[in-house]
């Protein structure tokens, strides 16, 4: 009697066991679904880390109103007559026999309060100035916008501690001529009145020097490079500029249109 209890019970608890495993797998008598096999690793290698691209060491140029501006490198420097805060008149063609760099300024742009405050331009226009070379910063920017008017740049004249010529050209016409788009943007008119050099003060705006930017060829990667500097360098050298158009950065000129 008691072997048979023991068998009805083995019996009941078979079935519960099969009852429950059967809510996991299809058939009681079937054994569970293995467990999914691990993907097979990829036989394809894995790519190489792209080689780090150095930045362009001759000068660059994509802007295409700057390509189609009207001052073109190794031709005449478009002629022009404007009148500084101070009341003088100065005309280009009058200043053949030396050299004479062009700086487009708006004392309200953050570009050029870098510029003039403590980066390349604070006193270099001072440095460089002589018998033989004239600065003169050009505001091409239209009545009623940032930066304009005769008060406006007379005051920052002492501000900026200027030592050069601030001219005012409030119709555009002049800073359209050259191709003028951005505060700081600098011109450099040979002693012939040829244009040798267009572009950026330099490879770091704001002072951050930007790697995309052209360097010089004897230069290290993450070297500051005043390309006017270098530009003035080599004419006085009586070489062929190593880096004669480069990009201009900074704030668009505020043109009437």
């Amino acid at each position: 009697m008691n072997a048979r209890k023991h068998i009805g019970f083995a019996a009941l608890l078979w079935v519960a066991v099969c009852t429950v495993s059967a809510v996991y797998n299809s058939a009681c008598d079937q054994p569970a679904a293995p467990a999914p096999a691990a993907s097979a690793p990829s036989a394809e290698p894995e790519p190489e880390p792209a080689k780090p691209t150095l930045p362009p060491l001759h000068p660059v140029v994509s802007d295409p109103a700057v390509l189609t501006a009207g001052a073109e490198l190794g031709k005449p420097a478009p002629d022009f007559t404007l009148t500084a805060v101070d009341g003088k008149t100065y005309k280009l063609s009058e200043l053949k026999g030396k050299t004479v760099v062009l700086e487009w300024f708006n004392p309200d742009c953050p570009f050029v309060k870098y510029a003039r405050g403590k980066g390349e331009l604070k006193t270099m226009a001072g440095k460089v100035m002589s018998d033989s070379l004239v600065w003169l910063s050009i505001n091409s920017n239209a009545p009623g916008k940032e930066g304009n008017g005769l008060e406006r740049n007379k005051t920052a004249i002492t501000e900026y501690g200027i030592t050069n010529p601030v001219l005012l050209d409030e119709s555009g016409v002049v800073g359209k001529s050259y191709g003028a788009l951005k505060t700081p943007h600098l011109f450099i008119v040979g002693k012939d009145g040829t244009l040798i050099y267009r572009g950026g003060i330099d490879n770091a705006p704001i002072g951050t020097i930007d790697a995309t930017r052209p360097r010089l060829p004897d230069s290290k990667e993450g070297e500051l490079v005043n390309y006017v500097k270098a530009a003035l360098d080599d004419y006085n050298a009586a070489r062929a500029l190593r880096l004669p158009d480069t990009p201009p950065y900074g704030c668009s000129v505020k043109y009437s249109s």
